[in-house]
């Protein structure tokens, strides 16, 4: 087979992950034609077809799925060499970084993450990925973030962590004059009422994990996607919601809301940064990591 030059693995890559030349292009910089050219030398190359059209997108064929992984990390690996020759001046920095956050999280840190980022580089782009946690390990393998923050653990290999915040716990929003329940709660009222739930691609599931390793079933009446929705729903009736603390506190500092203890033991949990351990030969990566580690322990 002739020799792969590293565009072509670029474009390969790239296309895998986005399952589409029209985002491929986008993702490159460059011209659909210009994408579309090089799946053809990719083809010729391999003598396969490697992506085929499909309702979907751009299906990756058996042989395209076996290359993936090793080009995907040789890639990653020369991006990380040549990243690490390169200088960082935050100052002048036109660079942009992209982060995997969920909504509470961006209430919550993103604040303080920015203003703490743009007074060493004002000139950076910051963009915050919703988190889907089952996809954050491939995000960062990949490149496509340079970092996520959430509460489970991503135990992949390569991948570190920095503990943001520690032994945060889980708590039950609900209107401050809910027609049942007072100032305490019981198992026996949490499970009779009605509770709104938030998708557990956001990655905060101990709750949930302990009530299935329990047994314990509830009534779920509504299932949302993001965190910011509930104070108006609960404000306005009469569903319970479970929550880490600190946010479900400052929900209640701005709508009629109360915070009560859960009637179960859910263990704490860390909210914590992972990245992809190479990348940090990179000055610009190194100074985001620390950035954000140094805005949320340091504040």
């Amino acid at each position: 087979m002739a020799a792969i030059d590293l565009n072509l693995v670029r474009v390969f890559v790239t296309l895998y992950d986005a399952r589409s030349v029209t985002l491929a292009a986008e993702r490159l910089h460059v011209t659909q034609p210009s994408v579309s050219y090089a799946l053809s030398r990719l083809r010729d190359l391999f003598g396969d077809r490697l992506f085929v059209r499909s309702r979907d997108g751009m299906q990756p064929t058996f042989t395209a799925m076996q290359l993936y992984p090793a080009l995907r990390d040789s890639l990653a690996q020369i991006d990380s060499v040549l990243e690490s020759s390169k200088e960082f001046e935050p100052r002048h920095s036109q660079k942009r970084f992209r982060l995997a956050l969920t909504d509470l999280g961006e209430m919550a840190l993103l604040p303080r993450i920015l203003a703490h980022l743009h007074a060493q580089a004002p000139g950076i782009e910051l963009e915050v990925v919703p988190l889907e946690i089952d996809k954050v390990e491939d995000w960062l393998a990949t490149g496509q973030v340079n970092a996520a923050i959430c509460s489970r653990p991503i135990n992949a290999a390569g991948v570190e962590r920095r503990v943001l915040l520690s032994d945060e716990r889980y708590v039950c929003l609900l209107n401050r004059d809910h027609a049942s329940i007072g100032k305490s709660l019981s198992l026996e009222q949490f499970i009779q009422a009605r509770h709104a739930v938030v998708a557990a691609s956001t990655g905060h599931g101990l709750a949930e994990d302990v009530l299935r390793e329990q047994g314990l079933q509830r009534k779920v009446s509504l299932k949302v996607s993001h965190f910011s929705s509930l104070p108006r729903i609960l404000q306005e009736s009469d569903l319970l919601a479970i929550l880490p603390e600190q946010i479900a506190s400052a929900f209640a500092l701005e709508a009629p809301l109360k915070v009560l203890d859960l009637p179960f033991e859910v263990p704490p949990f860390d909210v914590a940064l992972h990245w992809q351990a190479h990348t940090t030969r990179s000055p610009a990566q190194r100074w985001f990591c620390d950035g954000i580690v140094e805005a949320i322990t340091r504040a």
